[in-house]
């Protein structure tokens, strides 16, 4: 994602900000809802997905769970942790001084720098035990915190959970533990609670295990899985097959985003000094830069959105304009 230069001819026009049409699928290849599922699932596998998200009422025992409490250290944990993160939210404001409109600004903004500091401990032991009840009613809500042996090793064998099974180095990347962890399903649930958790691969993982398990079908029997059907026939397989088109090569030059699928974002120049000469016009705001950036960047032809260095966050376009060589 980023800025790149683009050869097009000098007459091209394509609505600046806007997606180049040929990187859109054409609406015809839009198929028709399923009529029987949500998103190409069973639904008995429906059924399974609604309880990993907790959107059916979900028992932590029917999986042999223990259900989360208040007082459990990892609830605990993170109930503190939301806490000291953003105290006005939990607290309300700590005691300052209102008859000091000045001084009343200043305490704010010192209690703020402080986190908790200026805050009643009563009050923070309070609110954290409110946000430890709420967190524990949240995490028994669902299947995802509360995953059994099975679904663990369906997870391990597909690959995934590598927090427990692999460690990472910076130039080697993964690398499996030796001999092979097999984390167990309490370790995993704990886990589960703070950082990204699961995503929604382990969520299939889960579901087409258990259903596998217990002899129930994956895919809505209508849709095949695919949560649509074809509009008319043949036309999943033109889809597959279609390809996207780059816009017409030419004489002129044209700064395009590729943030998006990829559009223009300034005219259409006859020579690249023209486009150097655009980028580093004052009028662009934010988004200019020197002239002498924007002429390696234009000779360079690609950079990213943005970078983030040891000492600094700059654009991508600043960033390869003044990188040495």
């Amino acid at each position: 994602m980023g800025r790149r230069i683009v050869r097009v001819p000098l007459d091209f026009n394509a609505p600046l900000g806007e997606v180049w049409t040929g990187y859109l699928t054409p609406d015809r290849f839009q198929e028709n809802p399923c009529p029987d599922c949500e998103n190409g699932y069973s639904p008995q596998a429906q059924h399974l997905y609604s309880l990993w998200y907790g959107h059916l009422p979900f028992d932590p025992a029917s999986t042999g769970s223990t259900p989360f409490t208040a007082d459990t250290p990892a609830v605990r944990a993170v109930a503190e942790r939301n806490v000291s993160r953003s105290p006005d939210y939990y607290l309300g404001r700590p005691s300052i001084n209102w008859t000091d409109p000045a001084q009343h600004e200043a305490d704010i903004a010192a209690a703020r720098a402080a986190t908790l500091a200026g805050y009643d401990q009563g009050r923070i032991d309070a609110a954290t035990a409110r946000e430890a009840q709420r967190l524990a009613d949240f995490f028994n809500s669902g299947w995802s915190h509360h995953l059994n042996q099975d679904d663990v090793d369906a997870l391990i064998a597909e690959g995934r959970l590598h927090d427990f099974t692999h460690t990472w180095t910076r130039g080697d990347g993964w690398q499996p533990i030796d001999p092979p962890v097999v984390p167990t399903a309490a370790q995993v649930n704990e886990w589960s609670l703070s950082g990204f958790g699961h995503d929604s691969i382990n969520a299939h993982i889960a579901i087409r295990a258990r259903c596998a398990r217990e002899g129930m079908p994956v895919e809505c029997a209508t849709c095949g899985g695919h949560g649509s059907l074809e509009a008319y026939a043949g036309q999943r397989a033109e889809a597959e097959a279609w390809q996207p088109t780059e816009p017409p090569a030419g004489d002129g030059w044209q700064l395009w985003e590729t943030v998006s699928e990829g559009s223009p974002i300034s005219p259409v120049f006859d020579t690249s000094e023209g486009l150097v000469a655009w980028m580093s016009d004052p009028e662009r705001g934010r988004d200019w830069v020197p002239g002498e950036v924007a002429a390696k960047f234009v000779a360079d032809g690609w950079a990213p959105t943005g970078v983030v260095t040891s000492t600094d966050v700059m654009s991508g376009v600043e960033f390869v304009g003044t990188r040495e060589d």
